[in-house]
């Protein structure tokens, strides 16, 4: 075993800022290691006694959970989740795109989220939920119930014979839930996509979840027939992003009209946690119309500052992996940090989780800076330091981002609009504009104009596999074209555009193709990577989550930071609008993936200064999984030749070789 300062010099820093902030409660899985039970305790026993209610009494409850930026608030969902995933159903609701789309949103919310599987189960949380409904433990109850579809359905009925919406449909849907090889299409039904007319007969359904009045009916139908499972849990978290009025505040009643709408029927099997930053709250909340006000009935929770004894025990689970490695353990759990360092810096002895983790990077880094005879102002954020560390949380969300989206169409369309619309914004496209398109596919539409240009350019996005809606769509892009509302009108679709005996393929070529400046682009799954990891950087610094170096990024200055960075450049759909360089053939491609490579490595071993060539190779295998070890070994080269980075020990066995950064 080694020192505690030869570890500290060779491993990676614990409160990398990289990974020191909590966004979504299903695409982060908690560490329960690092938990410290003490902290918020009393309130998540009160929320579970709200849960406990809720179960008994299919009454739905609402609470408002507030905090400082920094106090903890979506980590402290993630631990609810993980503590009670045997106890309700969990769901996690981010910003909607639209006020008039916010019922279809959280409809999709929450069956993408029953779709998760929780730790310790095989099956899904909907499978679960489906299951619990249906008492699969007895066998008579699934006799009556289950068997041949009609028979299912009515049967069904006659358990809930009053107050259902449209229960031929819903209840075939939960049917073919049960059905491995119809259960995907049915959950796409659920969650509102339009499928195809084929899935639509396979299903027996006969139509789509189009409105926000049928979404809204559905969630109602989810509440009701919960009262026979366990409750749903829907945790709404990075509100400042929430489309906003003419005025600039946030539309916080359009989430209070949902809330308060759910509250009107009975039974309902809803907990409704609102998290919100308590800023934020203050300045909205007198917007809120009083009687919505008055259906948090569950109370409001605030969350307080810890204290130190706390912040202690954050450092010290954080500190303990590389403590353990040590031939004598420190006399502190929490070396090299000290308590008189948190007395110090925290005089009125309490502060918040996040100063706690900033602490313990600051102090982290200088003492290693120290054991390697290098020096550093921590209090200055050079732009080069800031675009290292912005560069590798851009990646590690890209990473996340490309583990939670498989599909284009896991996100609906205008989700990717509102995303589009944020990353022209960036990009210093000029008036950004949505609902380009009249009627029911406005939000599948914006308009927008290039820098120091004239010329108005429209975007259609469009994915529904239904050709009528596709006619319907392309019948609105005609009646744009015709009053000339835009000069260039882009469509982006990577479904099918139909064939010749379709009625919309017909619209379809005389406006995209032939000698039209209208032009159809396929975007790929790539590119929408690209756009959900942006957005998910958005939430984080309007919510004040996104933090450099001790500095919180806001939204300005992390649109510069975008738009100097030149990061978004290799999204090859945002290349087809021509907002960004292109980078057309396949070579420079390549040839950009591994300067996107070597630029990780060297931004690695930059913010860390030194570590182990193993741990090098590890971190970049994971960020980068379809590159070789082989790879790797080249870059460093590459790197070291250019007097970037040097090797400690090169002769010695590759476990046993170190990397430092070479200041320029």
């Amino acid at each position: 075993m080694t020192s505690i300062d030869k570890i500290i010099q060779r491993e990676l820093n614990p409160f990398d800022p990289v990974t020191l902030y909590t966004i979504n409660f299903w695409q982060e899985q908690q560490n329960s290691s690092l938990n410290v039970d003490s902290i918020h305790q009393n309130i998540i026993t009160d929320i579970e006694t709200v849960l406990e209610l809720v179960a008994q009494e299919h009454h739905p409850r609402t609470l408002i959970l507030t905090g400082d930026s920094g106090s903890g608030k979506s980590y402290l969902l993630g631990r609810i989740k993980k503590l009670f995933n045997n106890k309700a159903f969990f769901v996690y609701v981010n910003p909607w795109p639209h006020s008039d789309y916010i019922w279809r949103h959280i409809l999709r919310q929450t069956v993408d989220c029953l779709m998760k599987t929780p730790d310790g189960q095989t099956d899904s949380q909907l499978l679960l939920w489906l299951k619990n409904l249906l008492n699969f433990q007895n066998s008579s109850l699934l006799k009556k119930i289950t068997g041949e579809r009609r028979v299912f359905i009515r049967n069904l009925k006659a358990i809930y014979p009053s107050g259902i919406y449209n229960p031929n449909d819903f209840f075939s849907a939960l049917y073919y839930l049960l059905d491995n090889e119809y259960s995907s299409i049915a959950c796409e039904w659920l969650r509102g996509d339009d499928l195809d007319e084929g899935d639509f007969k396979k299903l027996g359904i006969k139509s789509s979840i189009d409105s926000e009045d049928s979404a809204q009916k559905i969630i109602t139908n989810l509440g009701i027939i919960s009262a026979a499972s366990q409750p749903i849990v829907l945790c709404f978290d990075n509100l400042d992003n929430i489309p906003r009025l003419l005025n600039g505040n946030l539309d916080l009643q359009a989430l209070f009209n949902v809330n308060s709408s759910l509250h009107i029927h009975y039974p309902q099997n809803f907990l409704i946690i609102i998290s919100i930053i308590t800023s934020t709250w203050k300045q909205n909340s007198e917007l809120i119309q009083p009687a919505d006000k008055a259906r948090i009935n569950a109370g409001y929770f605030h969350l307080k500052p810890i204290t130190l004894e706390q912040g202690e025990a954050i450092l010290a689970a954080r500190l303990n992996p590389l403590h353990s490695l040590a031939k004598a353990k420190p006399k502190s759990a929490i070396f090299p940090l000290s308590k008189e360092i948190l007395e110090q810096k925290f005089p009125r002895g309490k502060t918040l989780p996040r100063n706690i983790l900033e602490l313990g990077r600051k102090e982290y880094e200088q003492y290693k800076l120290k054991l390697l005879n290098q020096t550093q102002n921590s209090q200055d954020l050079t732009p080069e330091k800031q675009l290292t560390i912005f560069k590798l949380i851009w990646q590690d969300n890209y990473k996340k981002t490309q583990k939670k989206i498989s599909n284009i169409t896991d996100l609906a369309v205008p989700e990717l609009i509102r995303m589009l619309e944020e990353v022209f914004n960036a990009l210093q496209c000029q008036k950004v504009k949505t609902k380009l398109l009249s009627g029911k596919y406005a939000s599948y539409s914006l308009s927008y104009q290039k820098q120091n240009q004239e010329q108005i350019i429209g975007v259609v996005w469009t994915e529904d596999p239904n050709m009528n809606s596709f006619y319907n769509t392309m019948n609105a892009c005609q009646k744009v074209v015709n009053q000339k509302l835009c000069q260039t009108l882009y469509l982006l679709r990577a479904a099918e555009v139909g064939n010749a005996e379709n009625l919309s393929y017909k619209i379809y070529r005389k406006i995209f193709q032939g000698r039209s400046k209208n032009i159809h682009i396929k975007p790929n799954l790539e590119s929408v990577h690209f756009l959900a990891t942006y957005h998910s950087l958005v939430n984080a610094a309007l919510a004040n989550e996104l933090v450099i170096e001790g500095n919180i990024i806001d939204i300005k200055e992390f649109e510069k930071i975008i738009f100097d960075s030149q990061i978004l450049n290799p999204c090859s759909l945002l290349q087809d609008l021509s907002v960004v360089v292109s980078t057309d053939t396949q070579k420079q491609q390549k040839e950009l993936d591994l300067e996107e490579i070597k630029d990780f490595v060297l931004n690695l071993i930059r913010k860390q200064s030194f570590m182990e060539r193993d741990s090098v190779i590890e971190d970049t295998l994971n960020q980068f999984v379809k590159i070789e070890h082989s790879t790797i070994d080249i870059i460093i080269a590459e790197l070291e030749g250019e007097k970037k980075i040097k090797i400690i020990a090169p002769t010695s066995k590759l476990d046993e070789q170190l990397v430092c950064f070479v200041p320029g």
